[in-house]
C-alpha cells in the first residue's frame, strides 16, 4: 500500500455545510435535522458526503443527519492516502465531538465506508447505536467472494489516475446524471471538483488500501450486537458469483446480531443505490434509529 499526497481542488467549497478544525486540518461536514441518535453517512471511495444529499434530506425528517468528507477527500484538507481505518475512525470521532453531536451514533456506511464503520465500532463500541450497511465492503469479504471478486482483485482492476483522466468525458456524463436532482449551485461545484486531478487521485489512492484495511479489521472484534440493517445491491451486470457471495456476506452479517435484517435491492447499481433508492435507504435507517431508541 503506497501513500499518495492529495491536494484540494481549486473549486471553492459550496455554501452548504462548513468546516471543523481537527488536528490542525479543516474537515468538511454538513448537518441537517435534529434528534437522536444522530445518523452519520460514511462515503465510499471516490465519493464525498454531499453525494448522499437526497438520503440525508429524508433522514433529517426524523433524526439528525450528518455527511462529511474524510481527510484527504472532497473539500477536507489533504492528508497522505490511503490511511489506516483507525485514523479515519479517530478523525470522525473528533469531528462529531467538535460539532457537539452526542454519541451514540447510527453509522450508515456505503461501499468502503463499511470498513471504516466497523473500525469505529471496534474502537468506540459505546459510541455506536446501530449500523446501516449500504452495499458495503466488510472485513470478511474474501471469505465469501470468489478470487476474481476479492479485495486484491478489486485493487488491481481499479483504474489509476491516468486512466481516470482519460475517462473524464464519460465520468462527466455519469456524475451529471447522478447529481441531476441536486441544487444547481451545489451540483455545478460538485461536478467540477469530481473531475479535478485532486479528487480523482483521492479515489485511486483510497482504493489501493483494501487488503490492508481488511487485515487491520481482522485484528479486532466482530460487529457488536447492535441494531443493524444490511442492504445488498443485486447488480444485473455484475458476475453472478460476485453478487451471490456479497449477498451471503451481508446476510451473515445481519444474522450475527440480534434482530438484524438483510434486504436485497434490485434495479440499481452499487454506486447508484442512494441516488435511485433514497426512500429504501431512508427506511433502513429509520428502522435502525427506532430500534436504537430514537
Amino acid at each position: 500500500m503506497t501513500e499518495a499526497p492529495t491536494t484540494t481542488p481549486t473549486t471553492p467549497a459550496p455554501r452548504t455545510g462548513g468546516f471543523q478544525q481537527i488536528d490542525g486540518r479543516s474537515v468538511f461536514a454538513h448537518r441537517m435535522g435534529g434528534g437522536g441518535p444522530a445518523v452519520v453517512f460514511l462515503p465510499g471511495a471516490g465519493a464525498v458526503g454531499l453525494d448522499y444529499l437526497a438520503v440525508q434530506q429524508r433522514v433529517a425528517r426524523f433524526a439528525t443527519a450528518v455527511v462529511y468528507d474524510r481527510g484527504g477527500t472532497g473539500w477536507s484538507d489533504p492528508v497522505p492516502l490511503p490511511r489506516t481505518a483507525a485514523a479515519v475512525a479517530a478523525e470522525l470521532r473528533a469531528l462529531l465531538t467538535a460539532m457537539g453531536i452526542a454519541a451514540p451514533y447510527v453509522l450508515a456506511a456505503h461501499s468502503l465506508g463499511g470498513c471504516y464503520a466497523h473500525r469505529f465500532a471496534q474502537l468506540y463500541p459505546r459510541a455506536v447505536a446501530g449500523l446501516v450497511w449500504l452495499d458495503a465492503v466488510g472485513r470478511d469479504w474474501d471469505e465469501f467472494l470468489p478470487v476474481e471478486g476479492g479485495l486484491a482483485a478489486m485493487e488491481r482492476s481499479a483504474p489509476g489516475l491516468a486512466q481516470s483522466v482519460r475517462m473524464r468525458p464519460a465520468l462527466r456524463e455519469m456524475h451529471a446524471e447522478l447529481l441531476a436532482d441536486h441544487p444547481a449551485e451545489l451540483r455545478d461545484a460538485l461536478l467540477e471538483a469530481k473531475l479535478s486531478d485532486a479528487w480523482l487521485r483521492s479515489g485511486v489512492a483510497e482504493r489501493s488500501g483494501l487488503t490492508r484495511i481488511a487485515a487491520e479489521l481482522g485484528e479486532g472484534p466482530a460487529i457488536p450486537d447492535i441494531p443493524l440493517v444490511a442492504l445488498t445491491v443485486a447488480e444485473q451486470d455484475a458476475p453472478a458469483a460476485v453478487v451471490a457471495g456479497k449477498t451471503r456476506m451481508h446476510a451473515a452479517l445481519a444474522a450475527s446480531v440480534t434482530g438484524g435484517q438483510h434486504r436485497v435491492v434490485a434495479g440499481t447499481a452499487h454506486h447508484r443505490l442512494c441516488v435511485d433508492c433514497p426512500d429504501v435507504v431512508a427506511s433502513a435507517v429509520r428502522r435502525v434509529v427506532e430500534r436504537a431508541g430514537g
